[in-house]
């Protein structure tokens, strides 16, 4: 894996070249690179999900439409299964130039960027249909608009699924079930205080850092979607699923302002575009690879367990009544829930 110092190094240089796009997670110089002609820009892209992942794909899509519709002037290149880091690191590297595009979960962005708060706390949407009406509506617009005053752009919002907790220990059913549990949540305040307030132990990780916690008892159990629960083979050493569904949490898609404002403004306007038309690209895939990740894991033996769901609201709602407490998170919410 590359460091976060040798992609600043790569990115800062400023005598490379490259012949044509590589593939995807390919070695060699990382940073906006001018083909031999001079005509070709690659702009970089990270991921901490692996190749094959709707977001990688979804960016890998975007690259393939910018190369198109520029005649091979643009194009992306995406660094996926957290090469160029974590996802802190990549949100850091993108608002100071040194990374073009950054893929990151919303959880990600909570301490840094407060009005995210609201597509994380638990229980704000009723459906992935009443999520897109908001995340395409207004409350989403705004919410990316809010990128910008840090230094960088909100292109998209892409699905995340439902998020629900998992363990190697006991089936789950009711709060009391977590009691004493060390689950691991991503590093943002919403969910270290909704474990919290569930029973549980928080136990803050990053992504990349969950399997072996899991493998070696580190933690008892996490909190995620079906398709990472797979992918990320931690279906292998946590064996109960528990439908929670406490959380969308869905992803953002980020450009660095710096860089967007240097490309020309037809460029500009086209990466915009293109970024939006890969979000029903993005959601097709994730819809099938969803279902698929759900059979694969239930086909492995992972026992899902129902959930009192009564229960775990309640048990939740002192998080997001403390959230609301904020005005801006207030209006925003009242938002969203108009789009029920």
């Amino acid at each position: 894996m590359l460091t976060r110092r040798q992609v600043l190094l790569a990115l800062s240089s400023t005598a490379f070249v490259a012949g044509r796009i590589a593939p995807s997670g390919a070695a060699g110089t990382l940073g906006s690179a001018k083909a031999h002609s001079g005509s070709e820009t690659v702009l970089t892209a990270a991921d901490v999900h692996v190749d094959g992942y709707p977001t990688v794909e979804a960016v890998r899509w975007m690259g393939e439409v910018l190369h198109r519709e520029t005649g091979g002037r643009l194009g992306i290149r995406v660094y996926h299964s957290g090469q160029l880091g974590r996802e802190t690191d990549a949100i850091n590297l993108a608002r100071f130039g040194a990374l073009d595009i950054a893929r990151v979960n919303i959880a990600a962005l909570n301490n840094a960027f407060p009005l995210t708060d609201i597509l994380a706390l638990p229980y704000v949407f009723d459906s992935t249909a009443h999520m897109r009406r908001a995340l395409d509506g207004a409350p989403g617009r705004e919410v990316l608009k809010a990128f910008e005053a840090r230094g960088l752009v909100g292109l998209a919002f892409y699905d995340s699924g439902t998020r629900c907790f998992y363990n190697h220990v006991r089936p789950v059913v009711e709060p009391a079930d977590l009691k004493g549990l060390k689950i691991r949540v991503p590093p943002s305040d919403i969910f270290v205080g909704l474990a919290r307030a569930l029973g549980a132990n928080p136990t803050p990780l990053s992504y990349g850092e969950v399997f072996s916690a899991l493998q070696t008892r580190l933690i008892d159990g996490a909190e995620n979607n079906w398709t990472t629960f797979y992918t990320s083979r931690q279906f292998e050493v946590a064996r109960h699923w528990a439908m929670s569904e406490h959380s969308y949490s869905p992803e953002a898609l980020l450009m660095s302002k710096q860089r967007l404002d240097s490309l020309a403004p037809a460029d500009r306007e086209l990466i915009l575009a293109t970024a939006a038309q890969s979000v029903p690209y993005m959601r097709e895939l994730w819809v099938r690879r969803e279902a698929e990740s759900r059979a694969a894991v239930e086909k492995d033996g992972v026992k899902v367990t129902d959930v009192d769901r009564n229960a775990f609201q309640q048990a939740a709602a002192p998080v997001l009544a403390r959230h609301l407490k904020d005005t801006d998170l207030d209006r925003v919410y009242r938002e969203i829930r108009a789009l029920a």
